[in-house]
């Protein structure tokens, strides 16, 4: 059995979904995409994974994120 590759590793092997893109939050979270700039500058909103220039979210993550926010 080959090993996964690390962007297909989750904790004990299990796959990650896809990755949201900065539009797919903005549109899950009903904000602009320059209010999620804003927040990333301000080391606020949801935690952001960095590849090369992209900017990409665990949509988990956003969903636990906003969950959060409403309490």
């Amino acid at each position: 059995m080959f090993p996964l590759p690390d962007h297909e590793r989750l904790l004990g092997g299990s796959l990650l979904g896809p990755l949201w893109t900065i539009q797919d939050v903005s549109t899950y979270l009903a904000v602009p995409v320059g209010t999620l700039y804003q927040w990333r500058h301000r080391g606020e909103g949801p935690p952001v994974i960095r590849r090369g220039r992209h900017l990409r979210y665990d949509p988990d993550s956003v969903h636990q994120w906003a969950l959060n926010q409403a309490s």
